[in-house]
């Protein structure tokens, strides 16, 4: 696979598929973990217990925020740092983050966890794809820079694939903790791999000079985020302020303070690229100019694909079938893969302030209740068992194997977030086969109008949820796992043709000096359609016609791919004039 390519591309395509390891292990969970409610019987397993308009909101903000601050880490790498020793800051932050949200509870720790990762996502994410594409500026490799980048995404994939195993491995059989240890070892094991093959990538490290006029790093950081905090803080208050009604609940303009704050603070970040612009001359602007519309018209894009880690996880955990079938079900057993549910649960009692009843030993009292998957599914549910929970607790293996047969075992609901990645590992070589069979033919789409087709085909896999939620009347009655599949699928071919070649196009035709901090750019677009991924699940949520929540996700997509092909002719004049 590796043949042909730069002997820097092994390294950081293992270094990137450790670090999204841990990044979509955590990303699989999160969700699960803030809307899981206490557990009596197995503390360990207890969630965070949030309704699910707080975790969308918690969810959009910080995924939001995870791709904002490569517009920093960029900056720092091009002027500072470099790539490289961004890169190992960026990973150290990261994994001591994922083993922060291994302490159990809501607390202080929670959010600097989410903090740490935020902040090491800037400082790694922007970088690693810079390098990636500084290796293709030797001659004898720049015509392989797209098949290089849809390699390099195979590289993040095989992690997001393997990682969902694990994490349902450890969640179902330790607890929430376990499994985001397990991310953060993931991630230092990547840094590792990324120092010991330092000198295959030092080459590309390399420091791009200023141009007169230029603006030092401590100016465009106070020019854009004090100006960031100050709008944050409008976007929080003035809106109840000026239209509110003096009730509880405060006027917005999306549903959540949050919400009108994060995209209030995106206004001085987007003004300083559309600045950078404006003050360019000749060539830097004629490249800026083609590339900023092009990243304004992706954020749909994310806004679509990023719902995979909310509201098609909960499609999968509330509306899903997911018994699986004998066979299946005693091998997953085997392994301690199969999520095992019986007719009622265990849960602690609870005062009318919803607070745990302690007995006289101190420990939380327990009531059974009714499992809530089978309420509305076709499986049947098994006879009450009360003395089966939790399974294991002071029986005989003989007792043991009894309580097992009055289970059903499913597929747990993180699991479907690889299959995604599955997609991405088997179609990548056929993907990369095809274009490279149309280049030999001189019949290959230009990079950007691969990523209008990326849009169109993404269009057309919201479709299969709206399919899916007409065919299951609105979800009363659990569907088939073949809707997320096929969903998957679909979205994954177009992702295919728009995410690396983005990441491509960005590497290869932003100026030299300015690389990363266009990759920040990239991002920022990743970014602010991730918090609208947040705010889509939210009405996810809200809709009582969930045929309605994918509908939007298909005219969004479509007016991106519009916008996108309108911009084609322009952005092939610029490629081809500046990159032959």
């Amino acid at each position: 696979m590796f043949k042909n390519h730069p002997k820097g591309l092994p390294v950081l395509f293992f270094t990137e598929m450790w670090e999204r390891f841990g990044f979509y292990l955590m990303l699989g969970i999160f969700t699960l973990y803030m809307k899981a409610g206490a557990n009596g019987a197995y503390p360990a397993k207890s969630g965070l217990g949030f309704d699910g308009a707080t975790a969308s909101d918690i969810y959009g903000t910080y995924i939001a925020l995870v791709y904002l601050t490569p517009f920093i880490g960029g900056l720092l790498a091009d002027r500072i740092l470099g790539y490289r020793r961004s890169i190992v800051i960026g990973g150290v932050l990261m994994g001591l983050g994922y083993c922060g949200l291994a302490i159990p509870g809501y607390g202080v720790h929670f959010f600097l966890s989410l903090l740490l990762i935020i902040v090491g996502n800037g400082f790694f994410k922007p970088n690693i794809s810079t390098l990636v594409g500084n290796l293709y500026n030797e001659e004898k490799y720049r015509s392989s820079r797209d098949e290089g980048f849809n390699i390099f995404y195979m590289g993040i994939n095989i992690g997001a694939l393997a990682c969902n195993f694990v994490a349902a491995y450890l969640r179902i059989n330790y607890g929430w903790g376990y499994a985001f240890l397990a991310a953060g070892i993931g991630m230092f094991i990547g840094v590792a791999w990324f120092l010991a093959g330092q000198k295959h990538t030092v080459h590309a490290d390399v420091l791009k000079p200023t141009q007169p006029g230029d603006q030092a790093v401590g100016s465009i950081l106070g020019q854009v985020f004090v100006p960031a905090f100050a709008f944050a803080a409008v976007g929080w208050f003035v809106p109840d302020l000026l239209l509110g009604d003096g009730g509880e609940k405060p006027f917005t303009f999306l549903g959540k303070q949050s919400n009108d704050a994060f995209l209030f603070a995106c206004v001085p970040v987007a003004w300083f690229y559309s600045s950078l612009w404006r003050k360019a001359q000749g060539e830097d602007k004629e490249r800026l100019g083609a590339l900023l519309p092009l990243c304004a018209a992706v954020i749909a894009f994310w806004a679509i694909f990023h719902q995979n880690g909310d509201a098609l996880t909960t499609w999968a955990e509330e509306h899903t079938e997911r018994e699986m079938p004998v066979t299946m079900a005693s091998a997953a057993s085997q392994v301690g893969l199969a999520q095992e549910v019986f007719s009622q649960r265990r849960v602690p009692k609870l005062d009318a302030n919803k607070k745990e009843i302690k007995g006289a030993d101190g420990k939380p009292e327990t009531v059974l209740e009714p499992e809530p998957y089978f309420k509305n599914s076709k499986t049947p549910a098994p006879a009450p068992t009360p003395e089966c929970l939790p399974v294991g607790a002071d029986l005989s293996e003989a007792q043991q194997a009894e309580c097992s047969k009055k289970s059903v075992k499913l597929v747990s609901s993180e699991l479907f977030q690889s299959v995604n990645a599955f997609f991405v590992v088997a179609l990548t070589p056929l993907v990369v086969g095809v274009f490279a069979w149309l280049r030999r033919r001189k019949k290959e789409p230009s990079t950007p109008g691969k990523i209008a087709l990326g849009m169109f085909i993404t269009a057309l896999s919201t479709l299969v949820m709206v399919t899916a939620a007409v065919m299951t009347h609105n979800g009363e009655i659990r569907g088939t796992m073949m809707w997320l599949v096929g969903t998957y699928f679909v979205v994954t071919i177009g992702e295919l043709c728009l995410s690396p070649m983005g990441l491509s196009m960005v590497s290869k035709l932003s100026p030299p000096r300015l690389t990363a901090l266009m990759m920040g750019a990239w991002f920022l677009s990743t970014s602010i359609g991730n918090k609208l991924a947040g705010i889509l699940s939210a009405l996810f949520n809200a809709f009582e016609t969930k045929a309605y929540a994918f509908g939007i996700n298909c005219v969004l997509a479509l007016a991106s791919c519009g916008l996108i092909l309108a911009m084609l002719p322009r952005l092939k004049r610029v490629m081809a004039k500046y990159l032959g």
